[in-house]
């Protein structure tokens, strides 16, 4: 069971990394920027055939959704080529690849839960990457798991609820989308449902979606947050046109998880309660050290 996961320092790495160690996974390699640099297929190449993996794991990605519009050269050589390399090296090397992509390569402009089958239209730059690279990886790699995610967060790096627990400690009124639903994802249990598919031995190869259970808006994500937290701030709902951004977002994608959890024998937690687990992590990390 020889790992190797790219984009390892990221939000999912870093969950992943917390996981194989709780769990105790044996050979799981977490190679920094420069030796798992995905753009570099020399370089990655040199890590293939040192690590000779069975299964990488692909966490690497431009995920600055508003940026992105204003950098698609570099959105695309790393959610489209960079994956692209991953899957012909995979191939050569006799590797199976685990790819992480995103509700966004959906138009989200449907009431119905979005099943992997599902015609997917990106209305942004980033859902273009992302889609490009899920096409490229199934062109050239038999072997692969492409898993789609949503409003993924965690204890690590920049995310929705990190930010709305500095914002709820700085003001007292905010103002928060309430027309945009889907379901948030807590990393650590993206990273648990990463690893089963390997601990499964399953060669189940496709595409699945993966979130945590239930539907929510952005607004109501936040006052769940503050509710948890017993954070005192004042909500307003407000609509996507109150508050444009540079790139459009997916008014409705909320997906389908009956794939994933039937092929794995996955159990998935509610958001809510993933997302109490989260916030009694950052109150742990953030306590006072006496």
């Amino acid at each position: 069971m020889d790992i190797l996961v790219l984009g390892a320092s990221g939000q999912l790495g870093s969950c992943i990394k917390k996981v194989a160690s709780q769990k105790q996974f044996g050979s799981i390699s977490f190679p920094d920027e420069s030796a798992g640099n995905i753009l570099d297929y020399a370089g990655l190449e040199k890590l293939f055939i040192a690590e000779q993996p069975k299964f990488v794991i692909n966490c690497a990605a431009y995920t600055a959704v508003d940026k992105a519009e204003d950098d698609v050269e570099l959105c695309e050589q790393i959610n489209r080529d960079g994956a692209k390399n991953i899957a012909l090296l995979c191939q050569a090397y006799g590797a199976a690849m685990i790819h992480v992509s995103t509700d966004f390569v959906f138009a989200g402009n449907s009431v119905n839960l979005l099943k992997e089958e599902d015609t997917a239209e990106p209305v942004n730059v980033y859902g273009v990457t992302k889609l490009a690279g899920e096409k490229d990886i199934a062109a050239v790699l038999s072997a692969h798991f492409i898993v789609r995610t949503s409003w993924l967060y965690s204890e690590y790096g920049n995310n929705f609820v990190k930010t709305m627990l500095k914002l709820g400690a700085e003001r007292d009124e905010l103002n928060i989308i309430a027309d945009q639903i889907g379901t948030p994802t807590y990393a650590i249990d993206l990273a648990k449902a990463i690893l089963a598919i390997i601990e499964s031995g399953k060669a189940a190869y496709g595409v699945y979606h993966y979130s945590n259970e239930g539907v929510t808006s952005w607004y109501d994500f936040a006052q769940g947050i503050f509710e948890i937290s017993d954070t005192q701030v004042k909500l307003f709902p407000i609509p996507t046109s109150k508050y444009p951004t540079r790139a459009v977002r997916p008014k409705f994608s909320v997906m389908d998880k009956t794939k994933i959890k039937e092929t794995f024998d996955l159990e998935i937690p509610y958001w809510r309660d993933s997302l109490l687990v989260c916030i009694d992590q950052l109150a742990l990390i953030n306590a006072p050290q006496i």
